[in-house]
């Protein structure tokens, strides 16, 4: 069993490589901490390939040590993000206006706790169902419901707020 769900884990890295690193990169907004990001969870969980129960459940269980690993790494790191998200923030308002667009749409999820933009990271960006993503986050699916829709709720009024400012 060890030996099979570790080729699975690493099939499922080489396959899921770049989303793995957009991930850590949506938390960590850093290049560097973003691949250290991964490296570390890689590293874990080959360490830790014998706790895995059921090969099957190998995304989820990279999920959850990756999010561990990028929220680590944002709580260590948090003034460098911050002051890297002013200068990502200077250059995207001075180019095409999706950029700016997009930056908005990071911005408010930036503003939101951290539970709930996991969900809302997991379920638009990686395309996870409720279930995985309650497995992930070892919370029960109606938490997360609770939390997806509380959060697109927060960023639809963040967003709505914003565009009623820029049209004053």
């Amino acid at each position: 069993m060890a030996q099979a769900a570790k080729d699975t884990l690493i099939a499922y890295i080489q396959e899921n490589q770049e989303r793995l690193y957009k991930m850590a990169y949506m938390y960590t907004r850093n290049q560097e901490l973003a691949l250290d990001v991964v490296q570390e969870a890689i590293t874990k969980s080959l360490e830790n390939i014998a706790k895995l129960r059921q090969e099957e459940f190998v995304k989820t269980w990279f999920y959850r040590i990756l999010i561990n690993e990028s929220l680590k790494v944002v709580r260590k790191n948090k003034k460098i993000i911050e002051c890297e998200l002013q200068e990502d923030a200077k250059y995207l308002q001075s180019h095409e206006e999706t950029l700016v667009e997009n930056l908005d749409i990071y911005q408010s999820l930036q503003k939101l706790e951290i539970k709930t933009r996991t969900v809302i990271l997991l379920r638009f960006f990686e395309n996870l169902k409720i279930e995985e993503i309650a497995k992930i986050t070892h919370t029960n699916t109606n938490t997360v419901k609770s939390r997806l829709y509380k959060g697109l709720r927060e960023m639809r009024k963040d967003m709505e707020k914003h565009y009623s400012e820029k049209i004053e």
